[in-house]
């Protein structure tokens, strides 16, 4: 018996509307929360609208999970549309609350099965696990079969981004003026990692050493059967990054999207990240599951006062 399974997920999936229109799925927008005003992401503020505003925006843009109602409007029309089950998948339950709500709203909702899956990804991380799942149901595969095959790809998917200031680090609290302005000094650019709900960050000097790194870590992880390009106001890079990726990964043509405001406003403009599914892991994101971002800050915050001695000895 054919199944009739649904997606949803939310607009810090990334995927270009192309796709969520020709695999129907459901994207419920968050809020974004800027210079006052409160838009729906995607609906009310564009991403170049978004990131126009960005560099004058006082204090930095917030996000907000959208209300339990909206998961259960969103449900419900699926529902009277004829699926028979649902699978929603949202972004990790480490950075957002909006997993929690959408679980929240699947208890209150009876009329068909609606199982909610932490992601542990964000960005289009998000989006590649929701598009395995409807590409799958859009075969007439059961609710059981979409789930198990989301289950089976999240901890081969990884996303990684090159930054390219450390400005919204800053400004979203994670460094001081003078861990800033020592930093911009020795050249420092953040490359953050996330992968099965685990987020780290690597530091390195020079802006030629960050982006060798960052081809570096996507040959380590091993072939890749789908690969996301994500921009933060940066096409032309995510377009020569698309070009370097087919020395790496020549059987996979890249997605490219624009970021969500949720990430774009503590990464800041010019930031790239790529996102893949590996057919299998040659080496790990993560050495250690005890690695994350708050570690590896704090531990930079202890070193950069020694690099900075080196710098001065050279």
């Amino acid at each position: 018996m054919m199944g009739n399974v649904k997606i949803v997920t939310d607009s810090t999936c990334d995927l270009p509307i192309s796709l969520v229109e020709e695999f129907d799925i459901l994207v419920i927008p968050c809020y974004v929360n800027m210079n006052g005003k409160s838009y729906l992401d995607g609906i009310e503020l564009s991403r170049e609208s978004f990131f126009k505003s960005l560099p004058s925006a006082n204090p930095l843009p917030t996000t907000s999970a959208p209300g339990m109602d909206a998961f259960i409007i969103a449900y419900k029309k699926l529902a009277d549309a004829g699926a028979d089950g649902i699978i929603s998948i949202h972004i990790s339950e480490t950075l957002s609350n909006i997993n929690n709500v959408a679980k929240i709203a699947a208890d209150a909702f009876d009329a068909v099965p609606v199982r909610v899956i932490d992601s542990g990804q964000l960005s289009m991380g998000l989006g590649v696990l929701a598009l395995v799942g409807a590409k799958l149901a859009k075969k007439g595969a059961s609710l059981d079969e979409v789930e198990a095959e989301i289950l089976k790809k999240k901890p081969l998917t990884n996303s990684f981004a090159k930054l390219e200031t450390l400005e919204y680090l800053r400004r979203g609290g994670r460094f001081s003026f003078t861990m800033q302005g020592i930093g911009n000094l020795l050249e420092i650019k953040p490359i953050t990692k996330m992968s099965n709900g685990i987020s780290g960050v690597e530091m390195k000097r020079t802006r030629k050493k960050a982006h060798q790194r960052f081809l570096e870590i996507a040959r380590e992880l091993g072939p890749a059967e789908i690969v996301g390009i994500i921009h933060a106001d940066a096409y032309q890079n995510a377009l020569q990054i698309r070009d370097e990726l087919k020395y790496i990964w020549p059987d996979v043509d890249p997605i490219i999207s624009y970021v969500t405001p949720a990430i774009g406003a503590h990464v800041g403009p010019g930031t790239i990240c790529i996102v893949s599914i590996q057919k299998e892991i040659h080496k790990p994101l993560f050495e250690s599951r005890f690695t994350n971002l708050r570690d590896r800050v704090n531990r930079f915050r202890n070193n950069i006062s020694g690099m900075y001695n080196n710098k001065q000895e050279d």
